[in-house]
């Protein structure tokens, strides 16, 4: 059975760390100016880096090509009522949603 998560975010920049799929992840998540987008890095629990610089784009799992780390979890981000819109600084978590799937 497919579950899906939203993780709650703000829009602003933050750090915060999620239980998903059995694991302890820290997330940052912070608008990279220049290319008007949302940024992630994802790192273990305690601060290393896993991954970084994941742009949050819709219409896909932003981690399919990461298959090889398998984190046993999809990341989709999804604006309400357009969900191909990509989040914009003043949408995320208000209209603009990053949700994890996962696949027991």
């Amino acid at each position: 059975m497919t579950t899906h998560y939203e993780i709650p975010l703000s829009p602003e920049p933050q750090t915060f760390t999620i239980a998903l799929a059995g694991t302890t992840y820290g997330f940052t998540v912070g608008w990279n100016a220049p290319n008007a987008s949302w940024m992630i890095d994802i790192a273990d629990a305690s601060g290393n880096p896993i991954l970084s610089g994941i742009p949050m784009v819709t219409g896909a799992d932003l981690l399919e090509q990461y298959g090889y780390l398998s984190f046993g979890f999809a990341l989709v981000a999804q604006t309400d009522n357009a969900p191909d819109v990509v989040p914009t600084f003043a949408t995320l978590g208000q209209t603009s949603h990053l949700y994890a799937i996962t696949n027991p």
